[in-house]
């Protein structure tokens, strides 16, 4: 079948699209991808969802990993509580590192902290090409509050690497 020209593509879609046996399979795989986009968020086993209401602004938190099924004006966004190793990058011989988790019983302080965004975007576009190691999403934000002067609840220091 020979695909026509712009102009006459409107008619050719039309045709295509009133066969039955085309129609209704793309129907319902649209009509699935609209409700799993819509009403439906995963979760690994390691990480915690941060759900918030835009309706009502009541937060809560999705434990455990697996599907959750929302409304679509309830927005989640995902937080790793597994251990990361963060360090401040330098070309010199000082090194410093630490082994930080995210503690879960603590999400409450974290977003009135931080507040509520998707925490994945953190230092996205950024154009540091120069190390191997770049700090992107919850590892940015981790290693902020790891090397901060205050104390947070919601990072736990498992373990500190210095160079003396």
């Amino acid at each position: 079948m020979k695909i026509p020209r712009v102009p006459a593509m409107a008619k050719w879609v039309s045709k295509v699209l009133r066969k039955k046996r085309i129609a209704i399979p793309l129907s319902i795989a649209l009509l699935l991808f609209l409700l799993y986009n819509g009403f439906v968020n995963y979760n690994e086993p390691t990480q915690i969802g941060i759900a918030r209401n835009l309706v009502s602004g009541k937060m809560s938190l999705q434990e455990g990993g697996g599907f959750f099924f929302a409304p679509p004006w309830v927005w989640v966004a995902r937080v790793d509580t597994r251990p990361m190793r963060i360090a401040v990058t330098s070309g010199g011989r000082g090194y410093s590192a630490k082994l930080v988790q995210f503690d879960k019983n603590y999400w409450e302080e974290f977003v009135a902290t931080e507040g509520w965004r998707y925490y994945w975007l953190s230092n996205r576009i950024s154009f540091n090409l120069s190390y191997d190691d770049e700090y992107r999403g919850m590892k940015d934000i981790m290693r902020g509050y790891a090397y901060s002067a205050k104390h947070y609840p919601f990072v736990v220091v498992l373990e500190e690497y210095e160079v003396r």
